[in-house]
């Protein structure tokens, strides 16, 4: 999720198991520790454009890795920050900090190797979104305020706030895809896989992709009691023997796409506007369109040993956000 969520929740689990006397530097140690994991932005290749998406959210995101990723904070933060602990408390706060951010990033959409090295497998739960204020608020307020009376219980109301917020997303989770299996019926379509992943910001409208024979098709659905349907598109799915004859197996580019299709789990289309260019169709801002946040482009010029394109097309503009509004509101 966003910074501000990851470090607010490992600040909350952190005050949680603090007293009175330390929970400013509880508060401080957890939060950081919450915020480490992500470093693993900064690694990243001038030349291969896919190596950060092998590493973002590997091995720092890993539950093995939490007692080491704990040790290192506390290592360089204790002496700035443990002013009156010993250095065993300041680990634990760290680790208690840094515990929650694997496990906080697997339930939104993006997957997290958190069984690495055991296995390179994603793991998304899909059950909140990477931004969403009605989740973070209430735990950035209860935290400052546990900072400011010295009362611990604050902390354990917020973490308390982002269990229940969590287990809300799982319960609208499921009835997202009961409602994708419901729709898919309708069209006499029997789905190879199916998922749900919440709107930005809310746990009320969800996006719904299924795969078929050879499509993907992406809806939108307004989980309330009576659920609220918007049918959207659908995309060719990627067969490289069918829209890439020219493409050599044993090429750069040709790995690149696999190294993309094990990111996007698969869910990889032939762009509609863009024959070169593939996308990775679980993620759009309106939730049945497809527009895909990123993609990557090959080019049949570039010699055996290149590597593709990567584009970002994270772009939102007011009709998106219009459209997106419509369909939460109306």
């Amino acid at each position: 999720m966003d910074p501000i969520s990851q470090g607010s929740l490992g600040a909350v689990l952190a005050q949680s198991g603090s007293n009175p006397a330390k929970i400013k530097a509880a508060t401080l140690l957890g939060c950081f520790g919450g915020l480490a994991p992500d470093l693993d932005v900064f690694i990243f290749s001038p030349t291969d454009p896919l190596l950060f998406l092998e590493f973002h959210r590997q091995f720092t995101h890993s539950l093995v890795f939490i007692p080491i990723g704990a040790l290192l904070v506390a290592t360089v933060l204790h002496r700035l920050l443990g002013k009156g602990l010993r250095f065993r408390e300041s680990y634990l706060f760290c680790l208690l900090g840094y515990a929650t951010h694997g496990l906080l990033d697997t339930c939104t959409t993006y997957g997290t190797q958190l069984l690495w090295p055991f296995t390179s497998a994603r793991f998304a739960w899909n059950n909140v979104s990477i931004i969403d204020p009605l989740f973070t608020l209430p735990i950035l307020a209860l935290v400052i305020v546990g900072v400011y009376r010295k009362q611990p219980w604050f902390g354990r109301a917020a973490f308390s706030w982002a269990v229940c917020y969590l287990l809300i997303g799982v319960f609208q989770r499921d009835r997202a895809i009961a409602a994708g299996y419901e729709l898919a019926a309708e069209r006499g379509h029997d789905p190879i896989r199916l998922e749900a992943k919440p709107g930005f910001a809310n746990l009320i409208l969800w996006k719904v992709v299924y795969e078929t024979q050879d499509r993907f098709f992406v809806d939108g659905v307004r989980v309330e009691l009576e659920n609220k349907f918007f049918p959207g598109d659908s995309a060719e799915k990627l067969n490289l023997d069918k829209h890439f004859t020219w493409l050599d197996p044993t090429s750069q580019q040709a790995r690149d796409v696999e190294r993309f299709r094990w990111f996007s789990n698969s869910y990889l289309a032939i762009d509609p506007t863009k024959p070169d260019r593939v996308i990775d169709v679980r993620y759009s801002v309106v939730p049945n369109e497809i527009d895909a946040l990123w993609a990557i482009d090959l080019d049949r010029n570039k010699p055996d040993d290149a590597h593709i394109d990567w584009i970002a097309l994270r772009k939102t503009d007011s009709a998106q956000t219009q459209r997106w509004w419509r369909m939460l509101t109306e």
